[in-house]
């Protein structure tokens, strides 16, 4: 029986073409070798198990090789390449620093460098795990590193490339290798499948470069895991079994009850998913990045965002057809709030369900939403038809036309009695009203176009139209003042000033249903006037009865009164103060 080797020491690259996702970095190290361009120091950083201490190996090996072709690449033949290949090479030294740390260690290296090499051009000395050396280690390996002898090459290596001095990052080329992309990974994991006689599917190779996150170390070591789990057949439902990884299909399912509203099969398939020993974060990670992945299949340039097996692929663009982008980037905002709150939530698994209760009802909120706006609109147009027939029929009534014949004169005795009265506006600044020109045979006959009538007041906002019915109740003082107390307490979170403003005022109504009151200043009457709509829409739900307005006075005060209300008489004050103010005003042509 042969010794099994791992495939991480079995398929290792032995020259740079067969060096996996690092293309940038051999491209250089080979026009270097060409060029006869060699530094004294090279430092190699990046993440774990992507080839830097590999690239190194080869790199020493070729530099040294007798034999090179004209792609700057190794013959395997010379006795340099010989002696590196059946590791006996006297020329490569390779020093952990991991365990080698110490002053003492660095100085055996440096007294090794002062030996020239015995066969082949250069030694090449590799330091794996560099910023493992102690501050004095590297102090001691400064000089050496900037003034090596013309034969030696250091190859520094390390995961960490913060912890490196700046002083050695200065005496060397810096090469940062990247993680190698997941279609990289499969693709060297199928030629190491198709080696070894083993069956397998893309998509399980697919899930295993994955778990792998951008390593190809690990990749083939997870490869013999699941290899020597399925017994020669990997496949994708052995691979997520073996690797403890959710299964696409609970993504999809739970999107599906999603997009049907479906909240009942959402819970379900969260505590199947529960069952299975699977982590409520996990879990909702996982949806995350499903939503996100069906967001990128909703464009066919972010299509190669998709880092998944084709069949998983086909199946996110078939539901990304039915997903709404609004629903997406509401979806990823509740899953991040649910990853967010995970931690530190006492009852994680309502936690987790009361955000998938939220996903299932966002097609429900948005078709309320839209039916209210709708509703709204309708009501809107309602009301200003009938304002519009109440105009025309009030002046209907007065013309000499209106009472020609019977007929008309009870249409007009019909509307007019619907007509409500108009508002009255009391010492309102800015105020401005449009009203739309219509001809009275279409307005009696219903045939009207209109436009919606507007009353801007102060701020200039548009003042919408009441869509009341007209089954108005009698409105009794005591009824206005138990109402006015109740719309005032409604601003006492929002705006306590006003609510204080309110209610210190005693209204009284009129017997055009006109609800009159008094406050003390300009200011008071601004503010109230800004909240007008909101108060008579108030009123008018508390007491039944559509016809009712609002008409705010300022209380007269007396002529000494000099206390500041509005801006107004704030500027005014400010140039009694100082009158140099004025002058500034008019020679920079300001305004206050």
């Amino acid at each position: 029986m042969s010794e099994f080797i791992v495939s991480a020491r079995k398929y290792r690259p032995a020259d740079f073409n067969s060096v996996v996702g690092q293309s940038g970095v051999t491209t250089t190290l080979k026009n270097a070798i060409l060029s006869k361009k060699l530094a004294q120091a090279y430092l190699f950083c990046g993440p774990r198990g992507v080839g830097k201490t590999t690239n190194a190996r080869i790199f020493a090996k070729t530099i040294n090789c007798m034999n090179l072709d004209e792609k700057a690449e190794a013959c395997n033949t010379c006795d340099s390449c010989v002696s590196f290949n059946e590791s006996r090479s006297y020329n490569i030294h390779e020093l952990d620093a991991a365990s080698n740390n110490a002053v003492d260690d660095i100085r055996s290296l440096i007294e090794q460098v002062r030996i020239p090499p015995q066969v082949g051009k250069y030694s090449i000395y590799i330091i794996d795990e560099v910023h493992m050396l102690s501050q004095s280690a590297f102090n001691a390996f400064l000089k050496t590193l900037e003034e090596p002898p013309s034969y030696a090459v250091f190859i520094l290596a390390t995961t960490e490339k913060h912890k490196i001095l700046p002083t050695i990052l200065s005496r060397c080329q810096v090469f940062d290798f990247n993680r190698i992309t997941i279609p990289d990974i499969v693709m060297q994991l199928k030629h190491v499948a198709q080696s070894e006689n083993i069956l397998f599917d893309e998509d399980g190779l697919n899930i295993i470069a994955q778990k792998a996150d951008g390593a190809m170390r690990d990749a083939l070591s997870i490869f013999d895991q699941v290899v020597s789990f399925t017994g020669g057949n990997v496949t994708y439902d052995e691979v997520i079994k073996n690797l403890n990884v959710l299964d696409y299909d609970y993504y999809f399912k739970i999107t599906s009850a999603f997009l049907n509203s479906d909240v009942r099969t959402a819970l379900l398939e969260f505590d199947d998913i529960l069952s299975k020993g699977f982590d409520g974060q996990h879990f909702i990670n996982g949806l995350s990045s499903h939503f996100r992945d069906l967001l990128v299949c909703k464009d066919p340039t972010t299509v190669k965002l998709l880092e998944v097996g084709e069949n998983i692929k086909a199946k996110y663009s078939e539901q990304s057809v039915a997903c709404q982008e609004f629903w997406l980037f509401r979806a990823l905002e509740i899953t991040s709030k649910a990853d967010s709150g995970y931690r530190i939530s006492n009852n994680k698994r309502l936690h987790v369900e009361i955000a998938l209760m939220q996903l299932s009802n966002i097609l429900n909120d948005e078709k309320k939403k839209s039916d209210r706006l709708k509703l709204q609109a309708q009501k809107k147009a309602e009301a200003a038809l009938q304002v519009s027939k109440q105009n025309v029929a009030s002046s209907a009534s007065k013309s000499p036309v209106a009472n020609v014949n019977s007929s008309s004169s009870s249409k007009s005795t019909t509307v007019s009695n619907a007509v409500a009265k108009p508002k009255v506006v009391i010492k309102t600044s800015n105020t401005r009203s449009k009203i739309s020109t219509l001809s009275i045979k279409d307005a009696l006959s219903g045939n009207a176009s209109y436009s919606e009538i507007a009353v801007v007041e102060n701020n200039e906002v548009n003042e919408p139209q009441s869509s009341y019915s007209f089954n108005d109740k009698a409105v009794t003082e005591a009824d206005l003042l138990v109402a006015w107390e109740k719309m005032a307490d409604s601003y006492k979170n929002e705006s306590p000033r006003l609510s204080i403003t309110l209610k210190s005022a005693k209204p009284s109504i009129t017997k055009d249903l006109c609800i009159q009151f008094y406050v003390n200043n300009q200011g008071q009457q601004d503010a109230i006037n800004t909240e007008r709509f909101n108060i008579i829409e108030s009123l008018r739900n508390l007491l039944s009865n559509s016809k009712l307005d609002l008409g705010v006075l300022v209380s007269e005060l007396p002529e000494d009164d000099n206390m500041i209300h509005t801006q107004d008489d704030k500027y005014k004050h400010l140039i009694t103060v100082n009158p140099k103010l004025l002058e500034l005003k008019k020679a920079l042509m300001l305004e206050y």
